[in-house]
């Protein structure tokens, strides 16, 4: 169950300091993302299959966009009004510890 310390918004300051141990990761538009390049399409749901697991383990789902081997993430915390939380930090970390690319 999410504590909910986990979904009290953050300030920029936070998400800015977190940020420095996520390579690759972003904050823009109000949201944390990312961009992943795979070799194929078949890597790509690869990669998203084992995202799926990890985000109902977290009960945290990420905004997807998919073309070809290119995966697009953006998380927010919808309980928080769309804001960035200590949830999408837990999940980005947890893809940036399974992610074979990026």
């Amino acid at each position: 169950m999410t504590t909910p310390a986990k979904r009290r918004p953050l300030e920029r300051d936070a998400i800015e300091a977190a940020l420095r141990e996520l390579p690759g990761w972003r904050y823009e538009a109000g949201a944390l993302g990312k961009s992943f390049v795979f070799g194929s399409f078949k890597e790509a749901m690869s990669f998203l299959v084992r995202l799926g697991f990890h985000a109902e383990e977290l009960n945290h789902h990420p905004e997807i966009r998919n073309v070809y081997n290119r995966v697009d993430l953006a998380l927010t915390t919808h309980d928080a009004g769309g804001e960035v939380t200590e949830k999408d930090l837990e999940l980005a970390r947890a893809i940036q510890g399974f992610s074979w690319v990026g």
